[in-house]
């Protein structure tokens, strides 16, 4: 990395039993997310939405997206948002960034306030004209050749405590084991196409919720349940009722 991006530092203890307290909450609801999930990459969309409701507050907003590396090839599989795909993109257009180091280098990266990365950057001119101010990047660590990261960007600067960071790090433990799942299903396909597959299922996954959120005014949360629970209805996969909703969408004749 060119830019000085802040190593990791010493984690502030806690009490131990408000701190398991929380974490045995949190547990739970991660439990409920793979309950209410009809697959892994769902799953995953799910985990970023949890961990942006718990760091997010009414002084800053936080958004979240998972980096998968594969053949020097950046993806994000998983975002609470379009704004953390956005994000995420910056870095794979420049090739660089906390991201694609923390993943790469497996260790926290935490950019606590952009303002002090170099005038010259061009990735921190990127997160100014976005709005970012502080990112924090936490490794997910995979077998052998893949690389991934739990991305979480802020609108504010220090945002990112250090309970916040080990928070962090929770999330990303619960985001290794569905992400080992997914690549063992495509090693044993002796090929990519499988998680390939997955990916495309979920950018039309996304597609419907954004179809539904237009057509009924509503949250992507409350889009996303309106999915669910017509899938759940129908006896159809996620996937193929995703799939009936933009196909019906973008054939409608003018």
């Amino acid at each position: 990395m060119n830019d000085p991006f802040t190593p990791p530092t010493a984690t502030t203890p806690q009490n131990s039993n408000s701190t398991s307290a929380g974490d045995e909450a949190l547990r739970h609801r991660l439990h409920a997310s793979v309950a209410a999930s009809t697959d892994l990459l769902t799953y995953l969309d799910s985990l970023t939405s949890t961990a942006v409701d718990v760091l997010s507050s009414h002084e800053k907003e936080v958004f979240c997206g998972v980096t998968l590396i594969q053949a020097n090839k950046a993806t994000t599989v998983a975002s609470s948002s379009d704004r953390a795909r956005r994000m995420d993109e910056v870095q794979y257009a420049f090739g660089d960034g906390p991201c694609l180091t923390a993943a790469h280098e497996e260790r926290e990266i935490y950019v606590s306030d952009i303002e002090d990365l170099p005038d010259t950057s061009k990735y921190r001119a990127a997160m100014e004209d976005h709005g970012v101010h502080s990112v924090l990047a936490t490794p997910i660590l995979l077998p052998e050749t893949s690389y991934s990261a739990l991305n979480l960007y802020s609108t504010k600067p220090q945002a990112f405590s250090d309970a916040a960071r080990g928070l962090a790090r929770t999330f990303a433990t619960h985001a290794s084991t569905p992400l080992k799942l997914a690549l063992t299903v495509a090693d044993l396909a002796e090929t990519g196409t499988d998680l390939q597959a997955a990916m495309e299922s979920r950018r039309t996954i996304d597609t419907a919720v954004g179809v539904l959120m237009a057509q009924n005014t509503c949250s992507r949360d409350q889009a996303i349940t309106i999915l669910r629970q017509t899938a759940i209805t129908r006896g159809l996969k996620l996937r193929d009722l995703a799939h009936s909703i933009v196909t019906n969408t973008t054939n409608v004749p003018d």
